[in-house]
């Protein structure tokens, strides 16, 4: 059912209890922030594992989502389901326009693209009024829920983050395992044999692209309705480069890679904190042992020792 080996169904077992049971034993707002990115992470792993097209610009959507979001929830007093998912159509939005300008290139071309217009899109949010540019939009309300459960609750925000996050990995998923998501594959492993085959490869690109924008947003709009704040920081170019790393160290092109990921950087961020100005060089060290003992990544080399072993 829904593409599900007998290890993926055991493995996303084991990550719905873990969502469930966290946070008797994490704080809430801890495990909000690691599925916003985990969110974040599989919409990016999307495109770059399942197309092979590197976006150095994902965080343009990420960050416009929030941004979005943040604003319709405390200027127009949206609920915050509707702002979240205001946030994702702005994103796929703007993915339509920066797909377009960016599918028909390749490789290193495209990724230079997508963050040149990342950088636009950056500049436009430093400038524009509706940003309170330096400052961020702050003290954002998480309202209430369909318009009558209130969300000021660390368990009941988490809750619902936990759904949105669910559902955006199992969309991601049922894509990834449709005929449609064979044809990705196929462009990613030979595009020219593709073409040869029938397939506008350029459409398919583009509307990967596009369904990565959508769950980016969804995850930054997320994002700013948990912390009830958006900055500068959810569009920066180091936004990019974040969910990069999130993706190599946990698996390039596996669905449970950048999740695992998400965890293992937000942990590192979170409890290395205390070491300062050492925390970038701490984490550098740490990323090139993983990167060095992992070469698919965490949960690609436990997949690969798992069928070696079978």
């Amino acid at each position: 059912m829904w593409g599900f080996s007998r290890a993926q169904a055991a493995a996303l077992l084991v990550m719905v209890v873990l969502v469930v049971v966290s946070p008797a034993v994490l704080y809430p707002v801890f495990l909000m922030k690691v599925l916003c990115f985990a969110l974040f992470a599989c919409a990016f792993n999307l495109l770059i594992g399942y197309v092979g097209l590197l976006s150095f610009g994902h965080a343009a959507f990420f960050g416009m989502g929030s941004y979005i979001s943040a604003w319709t929830a405390k200027n127009w007093g949206l609920s915050p389901e509707l702002a979240i998912l205001l946030g994702g159509l702005v994103g796929m939005a703007l993915g339509v326009i920066v797909g377009w300008l960016a599918i028909k290139r390749q490789g290193l071309y495209f990724a230079m693209i997508t963050l040149a217009l990342s950088q636009m899109i950056y500049f436009i949010c430093v400038e524009a009024p509706f940003t309170g540019g330096e400052d961020g939009i702050q003290q954002v309300p998480r309202g209430r829920l369909f318009g009558f459960i209130s969300l000021n609750p660390d368990m009941a925000m988490y809750w619902v983050t936990a759904i949105v996050f669910l559902a955006g990995f199992l969309f991601i998923h049922r894509i990834v395992h449709s005929p449609f998501g064979q044809v990705l594959k196929a462009i990613r492993e030979n595009e020219p044999r593709a073409v040869s085959l029938g397939y506008r490869t350029n459409d398919y690109k583009l509307i990967a692209f596009v369904l990565s924008t959508f769950v980016a947003g969804i995850a930054g709009g997320t994002k700013a309705i948990v912390f009830g704040i958006a900055t500068l920081t959810d569009v920066h170019w180091s936004m990019s480069g974040e969910v990069v790393l999130i993706t190599l160290l946990g698996g390039l092109g596996t669905i449970f890679g950048p999740v695992v990921g998400a965890l293992v950087v937000s942990a590192m961020e979170n409890y290395l904190a205390q070491f300062g100005a050492w925390v970038t060089v701490t984490q550098g060290v740490i990323f090139v042992a993983c990167v060095l003992a992992f070469r698919r990544g965490i949960v690609g080399e436990i997949g690969a020792k798992l069928r070696l072993a079978l």
